[in-house]
């Protein structure tokens, strides 16, 4: 008869197995976006050329001039949110990533949520806390090579109370507890 091995504690080694995966692949998928987002040329680099490298938009927003703004989110699990703006003559104008410290640094207490989207594009999570009428809201980002996490909470009226920066809790520890 053949004895299998199974390692002790089989659900924590599969956790930590499942959380690394998650990371190579959004590590994967944030150098893939920075070597496609290399490719495009301001003023050269077409809707068309933005489609090849990145894929269908979320969301495109055509303003009465023509001029045609595309989003790309990453979040929940990328750490970033790309907006390109293509003009009315079909050439990319702005290949922005909305997270970053200067855009965090705007958003301030009394600022609305709509607002914040505007700002920073989909998030990555939301949590309730119904004892503080607060809703956490965060997105992921890369701070060099350390992963964080940018929240804003907002009260019932869904103004901004307050922000925060942490260290991302997928990385802060074995098992992301």
């Amino acid at each position: 008869m053949m004895k299998r091995w199974a390692p002790k504690n089989s659900g924590t080694t599969a956790r930590l197995w499942l959380a690394a995966a998650a990371t190579l692949a959004a590590l994967a998928l944030t150098a893939c976006d920075n070597q496609r987002a290399d490719q495009l040329v301001e003023d050269v680099s077409t809707e068309a050329d933005v489609k090849r490298l990145f894929g269908d938009p979320r969301t495109v927003t055509i303003a009465a001039d023509g001029t045609r703004t595309l989003e790309y989110p990453r979040q929940p699990e990328g750490e970033a949110n790309y907006v390109m703006v293509v003009g009315a003559d079909g050439k990319l104008k702005s290949l922005r990533q909305l997270l970053n410290t200067d855009n965090f640094a705007k958003v301030q207490p009394g600022m609305d949520r709509e607002a914040v989207r505007q700002l920073l594009g989909p998030h990555a999570r939301e949590r309730r806390f119904e004892l503080k009428k607060e809703t956490l809201v965060e997105w992921r980002f890369r701070d060099g090579q350390e992963l964080k996490v940018f929240g804003a909470s907002f009260d019932n009226a869904g103004k901004v109370v307050s922000t925060s920066i942490t260290l991302d809790e997928r990385t802060a520890s074995p098992g992301g507890k």
